[in-house]
């Protein structure tokens, strides 16, 4: 089935976004929906992404929100979702790999399957995602599909009891230059963004309080300015700079990860 015509940089075009019932995934969503494009949102809740989908078809009128509940670190569950978008839709163009957990887990002593599990979401569901999704991206110089990996700072620091996150990070950097050179002849770009501290789900902490309002990033990353801009990001920033990795504005960037963390790691 084909998209309605609509208008923005995203007309016409489709984009299959994971993680999309929250944070950088929904914003995401909601941004490439108002610049036109129909949308599929992938997550494990149906629920969630359901509501989602509720959203983006009252806030954006004539675009479609496809809601398809699927494990990304299961290809046999991503390939089902893509067959399902295909079905629906035709084509896909723009795939976002968003999908991501985190956990505090010590490298020498954690739980194996808890510590891999991690790269499987993280890093794995990437590849899943991409090796399911690229048969189906448009072929042209210019005017090819793109992927766009949402990595993280972790892909290149790093911190104690982080490292399944942050291996998984700096793998999806590593995975994006593959894809970006395997890719590049049949006109597809590949990207990333890396983000620093973000106002998302993933900042809450396992007693329910945010990260963002503790003492600790208080007086390190706004009053002593660690983070040059004093803040943490909202997701619609990352979104944005996301959709402009995805649009024909950025035809001539591939293989390169946009840092989007206020400065952050310009102080390290």
């Amino acid at each position: 089935m084909t998209t309605r015509p609509s208008t923005g940089r995203f007309a016409g075009k489709v984009a299959l976004i994971t993680g999309a019932g929250r944070g950088i995934g929904e914003a995401t969503a909601h941004r490439l929906a108002a610049e036109g494009a129909d949308v599929v949102l992938l997550a494990r809740s149906r629920e969630t992404i359901a509501a989602v989908a509720g959203e983006i078809a009252a806030e954006h009128p004539g675009r479609t929100a496809l809601p398809v509940a699927a494990d990304v670190a299961d290809p046999a569950q991503v390939a089902a979702a893509v067959a399902a978008a295909i079905d629906r839709f035709g084509r896909i163009d723009v795939l976002v790999n968003n999908a991501a957990i985190a956990a505090p887990l010590d490298t020498l002593t954690a739980d194996f399957a808890a510590w891999s599990h991690v790269l499987e979401v993280n890093l794995l569901g990437a590849v899943h995602l991409a090796r399911a999704v690229s048969p189906h991206l448009p072929d042209g110089a210019g005017s090819g599909g793109a992927i766009v990996n949402v990595s993280s700072i972790h892909g290149s620091r790093v911190e104690p009891g982080s490292s399944p996150y942050d291996v998984a990070k700096g793998g999806l950097d590593q995975l994006t230059r593959v894809l970006a050179l395997e890719l590049a002849p049949r006109g597809i770009r590949v990207n990333g963004v890396a983000p620093g501290f973000v106002d998302t789900p993933l900042a809450i902490l396992p007693d329910g309080t945010s990260e963002l309002d503790a003492d600790w990033f208080r007086e390190q990353y706004v009053e002593r300015r660690r983070i040059p801009l004093a803040r943490a990001a909202e997701a619609a920033e990352i979104a944005a700079a996301i959709a402009f990795l995805a649009s024909a504005e950025a035809s001539y960037v591939n293989g390169t990860t946009l840092v989007v963390d206020g400065g952050l790691s310009i102080t390290f």
